[in-house]
């Protein structure tokens, strides 16, 4: 079998790769296991150096790495240069601050002592999706081998070059061989490695349907999952806003990575007040952009990774329009030099709750807006969804927008700012967006074994 590496922006194939098969995938994986029994004992101080030198590895490397991306899912070359960036960060920063975050935690009993530890579980399998190909790998293996776990990686089968060149990035920096590996494996075999006595836990990052079949299967062997499966996320405009920047703002929430992001803005929630404003700006904005070659500095709309998904848009936006929405800018699919599959920045008005537009989750540069008359029904509209990882707020009245923000059904509240993902704060989601967290000190000790010891 042969995992392609596809350009998105010019259709051609750029490398084919060989995929393992259970077997090779089985002896990965009982490496792992033997290499992480001795990287457990290894202190804090030598740990943190190896991942400092991770983040120095994908610095120098970063213009390889950051086009290594655009020709295999197609971002624009800056935001893959960011991308790369972001990945050093999450190194140093769990570098920085792991120590700290499993580090003994006393508690006052009767007891002569007792104290909570956080020790490593072992292996931990992640199935990781092709939107953010190296950010989305960095967030979960930074914390997972700081905590002195290993790490093996099932990637979207369409990045096959990033997921091998992330395996390169720890064993420049220096990382024990096989601590971390890559496995060119399709679904079903890791749907085999999951089960293997070596994985201790897994985390995913994709789809509902696929989340839902992985943590049966990590159920039924009573293994940790961590699961992270989309969003649509509402982006809430009261009727105090400055308008201009608030819709500049929007657009860009909306338009990053192709509108390929979880935690991009989907639906847009906009008081009655400033609807029609709100509205202009918006599209006025959105037209501005500029699609192109991804490869192009001054690209802001990259192609989507996959004709397939392209497709996708084209239905949800004949759906939506079948059910009444207007199209305002946009509405299909486009080439450049007629090659890739883009797909122009659209913007529907007069939409409704049921309209694909705002039921189901848009992965592209397709939005709608839907005007409410008050704060009470911006709540009502923004829960009604399935899923629940993201959302915005935006207000010149702090305190108002505040109020709204424990009524909002989601992993992360944004107000006045564009939701992203921060090494600092905890990221995950409820309802459909999954459960647990990356990220943080919630993240790093996911996990761990939290282990209680009473001394008497």
């Amino acid at each position: 079998m042969k995992l392609q590496s596809v350009n998105p922006a010019t259709e051609e194939v750029e490398q084919e790769y060989d995929a393992l098969d259970f077997n090779a995938a089985q002896a990965a994986v009982q490496r792992s296991t033997m290499v992480q029994a001795d990287w457990k004992e290894i202190p804090f101080s030598d740990r943190s150096k190896l991942m400092k030198n991770a983040a120095s590895v994908l610095r120098k490397r970063k213009a390889e790495f950051a086009e290594l991306i655009t020709r295999e899912m197609g971002k624009p070359i800056t935001q893959s240069e960011g991308e790369i960036e972001k990945c050093a960060w999450v190194c140093e920063f769990y570098a920085d601050n792991a120590p700290a975050f499993l580090a003994e935690e006393q508690v006052k009993t009767e007891s002569k002592k007792s104290y909570v530890r956080f020790d490593p579980i072992g292996i931990v399998f992640a199935i990781m999706p092709w939107n953010f190909p190296f950010w989305q790998v960095f967030r979960f293996a930074a914390p997972a081998l700081m905590a002195g776990n290993g790490g093996v990686l099932k990637h979207a089968s369409n990045v096959p070059g990033s997921a091998l060149a992330i395996q390169e990035v720890f064993e420049e920096a220096g990382f024990p061989a096989g601590l971390f590996q890559t496995l060119l494996i399709d679904s079903e075999t890791a749907g085999k490695v999951i089960e293997l006595p070596g994985i201790a836990a897994v985390t995913v990052t994709g789809s509902v349907g696929a989340g839902s079949k992985i943590a049966e299967t990590a159920g039924r062997n009573i293994k940790k999952s961590v699961l992270e499966l989309g969003g649509s996320d509402p982006f809430i405009v009261l009727d105090d806003v400055d308008v201009k920047t608030c819709a500049t703002q929007a657009v860009n929430g909306r338009i990053l990575n192709a509108g390929q992001s979880c935690i991009a803005a989907k639906r847009f929630i906009v008081n009655e007040n400033v609807v029609e404003d709100f509205t202009k700006e918006f599209v006025e904005h959105m037209e501005s952009m500029k699609v192109g070659d991804p490869l192009e500095r001054d690209t802001q709309v990259g192609p989507l990774a996959k004709k397939e998904f392209v497709d996708d848009l084209e239905s949800q936006l004949k759906r939506s329009v079948q059910q009444g929405a207007k199209i305002l800018t946009g509405g299909k699919e486009t080439t450049v030099n007629g090659k890739g599959f883009f797909f122009t920045p659209t913007v529907l008005g007069q939409v409704s709750l049921s309209m694909p537009v705002f039921a189901e989750e848009t992965f592209g540069p397709l939005t709608g807006i839907l005007s409410i008359k008050d704060d009470a029904e911006a709540i009502e509209v923004a829960n009604a969804t399935e899923f629940g990882l993201g959302a915005s707020v935006w207000s010149r009245d702090i305190p108002r927008a505040e109020k709204l923000v424990p009524k909002i059904d989601a992993g992360a509240v944004f107000v006045n700012k564009i939701v992203g993902s921060d090494p600092r704060l905890p990221f995950g989601g409820i309802k459909k967006s999954g459960y647990g967290r990356e990220l943080s000190s919630y993240g790093i000790r996911e996990f761990t074994n939290i282990k209680a010891v009473m001394i008497e």
